[in-house]
């Protein structure tokens, strides 16, 4: 019988061979350039938490997908299951540390107990950004922004932003006379695009009833622009009101900054998360909606309160890592590259191992990534492994060529050797110039 264990890994959890890692690199790279081009700062917080922490305010379907247990001390803990409920917390513990607006992203892993699915994962990583500390429409209209400019930085194409304010919808209900089942209606809402129109009325009817249900399928509809919808939001609200008007104000920026295109006023999106409070977004990539939302968030400006007296109001959103690796490869525009170096170094004698890594050294000054191949084999051997790593070059000097001050560059792509080279020369061939 063999003492072997199984190697394996747990459904919905995955490994990340380096090909598929270096890209989940990239793509973070990419967004925290962004992140701090708008004055955003990093942050990071536990994996684990106590449970009360994070589900204070989640409940329903958050408390069944959260990874719960006791842990050596028999405290009751739990896995995050997303970034923004422990950002609370930390605003609370760490507030007179903190100078307000604070403007921060977080980019790490968090847990859900759910149905694995396409782009869909237990263990997956969220990009997160929130200001914290203001409620003005500019600190909205700036994680907006930051959604569109994000993604186009990452080169995903043409995106659709889809939002809504809670704050109106919860005006509509209380029109109805449903406040009190308003957090049911907006889950049930929030399913719309995954479960249909009939299935939705037919959950609204249960809590509602069909006319109410009929009622607020009406409300949900968006219209041909953002202004009729906005205006038809409105007179369902009962009126102008300040929710409405933020809606408004919002839209004048994206006017004044000739982004009007990428937003479209849709009351359908609520977010199904309890603590949102106004303005609501989610995100889909034009040529693949059916992948869902790669990036939603809100204002959630009654969050903190559960772990402070003072009111920190908050607006953020959250990107899929996840998800959108999964789009952008169905889309054909994955970043995927087998390793980082753009230069290998042939060990050609293993006894000029500080030789090589002086000039390696050279290279890595000159801003190119440079990997010294550490055991002596037959050149077509090493030629291969440094093409498996994703090398685009070889750099080839034995002893004399060392003692000559001279060095031979192969070029991978079309098996060609450049000879009698400085390294100087070298790394410009290598670098393009």
């Amino acid at each position: 019988m063999s003492d072997l264990i199984e190697a394996r890994v747990l459904k919905g959890f995955r490994d990340f061979l380096p090909e598929a890692e270096i890209e989940r690199r990239l793509l973070t790279e990419t967004l925290e350039k962004t992140f701090r081009s708008f004055g955003f700062v990093p942050i990071d917080t536990p994996a684990l938490e106590y449970a009360e922490i994070l589900l204070g305010k989640g409940g329903g379907e958050t408390e069944k997908q959260v990874y719960r247990f006791q842990d050596h001390g028999g405290r009751d803990v739990a896995l995050r299951f997303d970034l923004t409920v422990p950002f609370a917390r930390f605003m609370a513990e760490h507030r007179a540390e903190i100078a307000l607006p604070f403007k921060r992203y977080h980019i790490s892993k968090v847990w859900r107990g759910e149905n694995t699915q396409r782009g869909r994962y237990r263990e997956f990583t969220q990009c997160d950004f929130d200001i914290v500390g203001t409620e003005s429409a500019a600190s909205d209209f700036e994680i907006l922004l930051m959604m569109r400019d994000s993604l186009r930085a990452i080169g995903v194409g043409d995106v659709t932003i889809r939002m809504s304010h809670r704050g109106v919808f919860n005006r509509f209900l209380a029109r109805l006379g449903l406040s009190g089942k308003s957090v049911d209606i907006l889950r049930t809402v929030d399913k719309l695009a995954k479960i249909g129109r009939e299935e939705t009325l037919s959950l609204l009817s249960e809590i509602a009833g069909k006319a109410h249900g009929e009622e607020i399928l009406a409300f949900i509809e968006p219209k041909a622009t953002f202004e009729e919808t906005l205006a038809a939001m409105t007179a369902a609200a009962g009126g102008p009101c300040p929710e409405t008007e933020r809606l408004g104000v919002l839209r004048a920026f994206m006017l004044d900054l000739g982004v009007s295109d990428v937003f479209v006023l849709d009351p359908s999106i609520t977010r199904g998360l309890d603590y949102y409070t106004g303005v609501v977004y989610e995100t889909f990539l034009n040529e693949i909606p059916e992948i869902g939302s790669v990036c939603s968030g809100g204002r959630y400006d009654d969050l903190a309160s559960l772990y402070s007296k003072e009111r920190l109001p908050g607006v953020g959103a959250s990107i899929g890592l996840d998800r959108l690796i999964a789009a952008l490869e169905s889309l054909g525009r994955s970043r995927r590259s087998p390793g980082f170096a753009r230069v290998a170094i042939a060990c050609m004698d293993e006894s000029l191992g500080g030789r090589y890594q002086a000039i390696a050294r050279s290279f890595r000054e000159a801003g190119i990534s440079c990997e010294v191949l550490t055991e002596q084999k037959k050149p077509v051997q090493q030629y291969t492994l440094a093409e498996k790593k994703g090398a685009a070059w070889v750099l080839i000097a034995g002893a004399d060529e060392i003692q000559a001050g001279k060095v031979t560059l192969r070029e991978i792509a079309t098996r060609t050797n450049t000879d009698n080279l400085s390294v100087e020369q070298a790394i410009a061939l290598a670098s393009g110039r």
